[in-house]
């Protein structure tokens, strides 16, 4: 049984999440099967990804209850502004084929366009407000993003997720979600951003990683069971992504064994405070060629 974190809302949350970037639609829906018969209850996507309908289509397939199943979806920035962020909402339920979404975040901070941005949480509050949503946040904000909408805002993000694994800790986040109550939630949990084809030239993997490795074998379990225990000790929400059947069974058989303090230190100690995904304030998302298609 996966364990649950209670966002600032009171409402419950499972701590993992199978996660769907760039999974292939056509393979996402029986990733989404696979992962609900195994037990998660936690699916993460976004419209940008391209694959919401086939989450809908996995969650149906599945037979479990809508109701036992926290589906996370993210707005892009092509549908920022106060109304187009409403219909954001209409075209994500759509897609998924539910009436109400769990947790609906802003995919990018975007302080190139800031003003954006923000009547973009505007309407997060107000589909908040009308019930449509249990819970909203965002991703990618960095310390001073989160300082910003918060003096114009009044809903407290219940969720922030960010690049957080042991190569890169964002430990300034950390802290800001921590003094506002809002929760860490980390993409690329297992550092998949550092070995993901095409993200850069000099790639490291995490998992190859040696103190990693030598955990990883002191337990019996695999270098990316080790980083998930990591992030779940110590509070945080992950989305491990994978189509795989066995990785995802793997990525959530991480409840029966325990990190010892000393090997939660070395793991933090492995931080080398560099970014693998996009830098929020020097890439302005509304750049990339990405428009989200009505349902």
């Amino acid at each position: 049984m996966d364990q649950l974190l209670t966002l600032n809302n009171g409402v419950t949350m499972p701590a993992i999440g199978l996660g769907v970037f760039q999974s292939p639609p056509e393979e996402t829906a029986a990733a989404v099967e696979t992962a609900l018969g195994l037990g998660y209850r936690h699916i993460d996507t976004a419209a940008g990804y391209g694959n919401e309908r086939e989450v809908g289509e996995g969650i149906r397939r599945s037979g479990v209850d809508r109701d036992d199943v926290f589906i996370e979806t993210k707005v892009w920035v092509s549908d920022y502004g106060r109304d187009e962020t409403l219909h954001a909402f209409d075209k994500s339920a759509t897609k998924l084929g539910v009436e109400h979404i769990d947790l609906l975040i802003l995919h990018q901070p975007m302080p190139q366009h800031f003003e954006r941005t923000v009547a973009a949480y505007e309407a997060l509050e107000q589909l908040l407000t009308d019930g449509k949503v249990r819970a909203i946040g965002v991703s990618n904000f960095m310390p001073h993003h989160l300082t910003a909408l918060r003096a114009e805002t009044e809903v407290v993000p219940a969720v922030n997720q960010v690049e957080l694994h042991p190569y890169f800790t964002q430990r300034a986040v950390q802290e800001a979600d921590s003094s506002l109550g809002v929760l860490t939630q980390a993409w690329s949990p297992i550092g998949g951003i550092t070995f993901y084809p095409g993200w850069g030239e000099e790639r490291t993997s995490v998992l190859e990683d040696p103190t990693i490795r030598e955990i990883a074998g002191a337990h019996g379990r695999t270098p990316a069971q080790v980083m998930l225990r990591w992030h779940i000790q110590q509070a945080r929400s992950v989305i491990p992504k994978s189509t795989n059947p066995d990785r995802i069974a793997q990525n959530f058989d991480v409840h029966d064994f325990e990190l010892a303090p000393d090997e939660l230190v070395s793991i933090d100690d492995l931080d080398r405070g560099v970014r693998g995904g996009p830098d929020p304030d020097a890439v302005d998302p509304s750049s990339w060629d990405l428009e989200i298609p009505e349902a």
